[in-house]
């Protein structure tokens, strides 16, 4: 079930008040059943994957939880290859298959492992990484065993953030699934102006973006230069949008509801370095990877070699994590380069700067690092959308090639990107107006920025902004959350 959707609106708001008319002990029994019917809308079959792994789960954290040693450790090793391995069939097999056919077929031999037809659960990746990370709390003693089993059932299927997070902590969430919430004035108001906000986010800008990042990307032998780089900026618009619009979605629904889900994105477009950004952008996921595999591996708490290493590692799994293809594996590996590059020449680039008197001007030196880390995280996302290695070694080595394709030319296609130019023009005054009010809202004095105006320009504003998603939004497509493929 989409949330962009009229099925989802209708579905929200029987929900929704069904959860505050019911008595508390009926709560979480509703949510789950509904938790369920939102995933089976999807493709029915895959409840009985994600119901298996959950038994699973539950059974491995109240043994680890029992158990002490050796013993311990194992169970918690066996409960995170059954997780590993349905991730594996289902995301990588196809993947590793048809590699491992390349390797045969050099050596002079046919590769006899067949390859398997399955669709790739939607979600699948989200609420793994949410079950591997209870049991390894359970482990680290930092979360007691839940003997509940709706409730854990409920804490990996909760259905905000079932297919496309944020990936919880059973820290933050399971206690709050037991607890009884009453009907709040404020949460309501705050979780609607955050659905209606992601909503915008994902209807207006970043379907819009994708009409125009689509003809591009999917012809990109059309195109050089200039059309390139501007659908790959508009390209990191619109995956900004796609997934922080699902997130406020997301954690606006749970918030009707008095349940609070972590933030995900904090405005990563004004990071000022790759780290930074990474600070920024999909948090439940680079935290996750922290806590999970960084600092396991030792961190920085290492040799310094090793901890290039380290942080190299972490990103290509990241890319990994993403899909099954050397294009996301490249894009994980660039972020690491950027990152291991940064550190190698931290020293140089600052008596650089200090030489040509960049860092006395406190507001470039902000604005040229800001530039420098959206152009490389726009280069790596080339490798993201690219369908294939082919087609992002093109864009690429024609990201510079201003001289138009003289046999395909055609004003439209090389200035608008294929639409025409009101099309193309609005797009970049909603990329102008998300900018302009993420940055006011950023500010300490504005952190409510509409909320504590007059009553008038308050709903003014709640106005434009659903009018805004009625005329502007783009339907027709019942485009898909980007971040659902994984």
């Amino acid at each position: 079930m989409l949330f962009n959707s009229i099925d989802f609106i209708l579905f929200f708001l029987v929900v929704t008040p069904l959860y505050f008319l019911l008595p508390f002990k009926f709560r979480w029994l509703m949510l789950l059943l509904a938790s369920c019917y939102f995933y089976m809308a999807f493709v029915p079959i895959y409840i009985l994957i994600l119901g298996a792994t959950i038994v699973i789960d539950y059974f491995a954290g109240i043994w680890i939880e029992r158990s002490s040693g050796r013993q311990r450790k194992l169970l918690l090793v066996l409960s995170l290859i059954s997780n590993i391995g349905v991730l594996a069939v289902f995301k990588y097999y196809n993947f590793l298959n048809e590699n491992f056919s390349l390797l045969t077929h050099s050596l002079g031999f046919q590769n006899p492992i067949p390859y398997l037809s399955i669709l790739l659960p939607i979600g699948l990746s989200f609420h793994t990484f949410q079950a591997m990370s209870y049991t390894i709390e359970v482990y680290r003693g930092n979360q007691k065993a839940e003997q509940h089993f709706g409730i854990y059932s409920l804490y990996v299927m909760f259905y905000p953030q079932l297919v496309a997070g944020p990936i919880e902590r059973p820290q933050n969430i399971l206690h709050q699934l037991k607890e009884e919430h009453k009907f709040n004035y404020t949460n309501a108001t705050q979780g609607l102006k955050l659905m209606a906000w992601g909503m915008f986010k994902k209807v207006v800008i970043a379907d819009r973006l994708a009409t125009m990042v689509n003809e591009v990307y999917d012809h990109s032998e059309l195109y050089t230069g200039i059309p390139l780089i501007i659908a790959t900026v508009f390209f990191a618009f619109q995956i900004y949008c796609d997934f922080s619009g699902y997130s406020d979605i997301a954690i606006g629904a749970a918030r009707v509801m008095g349940i609070n889900l972590m933030l995900n994105f904090n405005r990563p477009y004004s990071a000022l370095s790759i780290s930074e950004f990474w600070g920024k952008w999909h948090i439940s996921l680079s935290t996750w990877f922290r806590d999970y595999l960084y600092i396991p591996l030792g961190g920085n708490r290492v040799a310094v070699p090793r901890w290039y290493f380290n942080l190299f590692c972490v990103f290509l799994l990241s890319g990994l994590w993403h899909g099954a293809s050397w294009n996301y594996i490249i894009w994980g590996a660039l972020h690491g380069f950027y990152l291991v590059f940064a550190l190698l020449t931290q020293k140089y680039r600052d008596a650089i700067s200090k030489a040509v008197g960049l860092k006395q001007n406190a507001l470039l030196y902000s604005l040229v690092q800001r530039l420098i880390t959206f152009i490389l995280v726009a280069f790596a996302w080339i490798f993201f959308r690219a369908k294939t290695f082919a087609s992002a070694s093109y864009i690429v080595s024609h990201l510079l090639d201003f001289a138009p394709n003289f046999s395909n030319f055609d004003t439209v296609k090389l200035v608008y990107l294929g639409k025409d130019s009101g099309t193309f023009l609005t797009a970049l005054v909603f990329i102008a107006l998300l900018q302009w009010i993420e940055k006011k809202q950023a500010e300490p004095a504005n952190v409510n920025l509409f909320s504590n105006r007059s009553l008038p320009l308050r709903w003014t504003f709640y106005l434009l902004l659903m009018l805004s998603i009625c005329l502007f939004g783009v339907f027709h497509t019942n485009a898909e959350f980007i971040y659902f493929q994984f």
